[in-house]
């Protein structure tokens, strides 16, 4: 199967760009090569089916193995629903975290290296390195004794790839509410895998992992360092699409005297045929419970107009008529398409979905990874 994002240039670039060996080699480094999809991949531009067929991938390459990952989120978020914005597990007994995020961390001055250049890079591009992201909420996590809640709606905020289970699972699993240990890293992990410029020694990282886990469970937060510069000023999240980027025909209710396909942001390919006028929508009641960045509207919009024939910027719910859409698990969309009566098709997997919670990704992966006919993957 050859993908042909036409439409989409840069798309088509990254595609071109991909190795999966190389990215087997050096995933783990932050300047290593990397895919750069998942903002397409989050927003439905190219599927998973799609990439692992492109990629001819097999159960033992490591670029199916992090796919695998983002099914097994999808899978826990489609068993728990709004459990994943709270604790799945009891985490570190007798460990408290405040409510608010400290403004050093917001603003890239905690005086580490690691984690301002992780603010300012976030900010600046909407984008962060896995690794990167690990280091980020551990320390915030672990060494501030900030609540992963109240940092992971913020890192998801300013993310132009932000996915709500991949985003808040991966906080959990950090914390220890989503696995058994708290993720942890120091001086010398950041200096294997991140540039010179990243690395932090003589900090409070530059430490033996025990000591790190002496303070991971204890209550008392740590100050942060001296800065080492100015900072950032964090950029503004936005309920609703910035007004430069939206027309006052955004907002009008399209024509529903025929069947309609709802295009959301997380579905952005070409409706199937027949489907009806394509109307691409902005729920904004999602939208003012989890904000963006401009950064993500700058992203989004232009390719949901791409594949539609006109916006919708409001409320789903006061839409009528027939309607259809692809299925989609995030809160106030899937609930809105649920109370207009929506024709739901599924939105597209890659492994199977086992019926019952599978508590673990190494669970989830021996349930499904491992079907296969004729040497090729299949769902």
């Amino acid at each position: 199967m050859r993908l042909s994002p036409s439409s989409d240039p840069e798309l088509a670039a990254r595609l071109t760009a991909v190795s999966p060996s190389n990215y087997a080699l050096t995933r783990n480094h932050l300047d290593g090569a990397v895919t750069g999809l998942s903002p397409w991949i989050t927003h439905g531009s190219v599927t998973l089916p799609e990439l692992v067929e492109h990629f001819q991938l097999q159960p033992d390459d490591k670029l199916a193995f992090q796919f695998g990952w983002r099914e097994f989120f999808h899978h826990v978020w489609g068993q728990l629903g709004e459990g994943i914005f709270a604790d799945i597990r009891p985490g570190l007994p007798g460990v408290t975290y405040a409510g608010t995020l400290p403004a050093d961390i917001r603003e890239a001055r905690s005086g580490i290296p690691t984690i301002d250049r992780s603010v300012a890079e976030l900010y600046a591009t909407g984008y962060l390195h896995n690794h990167a992201r690990l280091w980020l909420a551990s320390y915030t996590v672990h060494l501030r004794k900030v609540h992963w809640r109240v940092a992971a709606d913020w890192l998801y905020g300013h993310l132009r790839d932000g996915d709500l289970a991949a985003n808040h699972l991966s906080w959990q699993w950090v914390a220890a509410t989503f696995s058994s240990k708290p993720y942890l890293f120091n001086a010398d992990n950041v200096a294997r895998f991140a540039p010179a410029d990243w690395h932090c020694p003589g900090s409070v990282l530059d430490t033996r992992y025990e000591r790190l886990e002496e303070i991971a469970r204890h209550s008392a937060a740590l100050d942060a360092s001296p800065p080492t510069g100015d900072g950032v000023l964090e950029p503004p999240l936005h309920g609703e699409p910035p007004l430069h980027l939206v027309s006052p025909a955004d907002f009008l209710s399209p024509d529903s005297s025929g069947p309609l396909h709802l295009v959301h942001p997380w579905a952005l390919r070409p409706a199937p045929a027949g489907s009806g006028r394509r109307i691409g929508v902005i729920h904004l009641p999602f939208h003012q419970r989890f904000p963006w960045s401009a950064e993500r509207w700058a992203f989004v919009l232009p390719r949901l107009r791409a594949v539609t024939d006109a916006l919708f910027i409001g409320d789903i719910a006061t839409l009528n008529g027939h309607v259809s859409a692809e299925a989609t698990l995030n809160p106030g969309y899937r609930d809105a398409l649920a109370a207009i009566g929506a024709e739901l098709t599924p939105a597209p997997r890659w492994l199977p979905d086992p019926p019952e919670l599978c508590p673990s990704f190494s669970r989830f992966w021996q349930q499904t990874a491992g079907r296969r006919h004729a040497g090729r993957w299949h769902a």
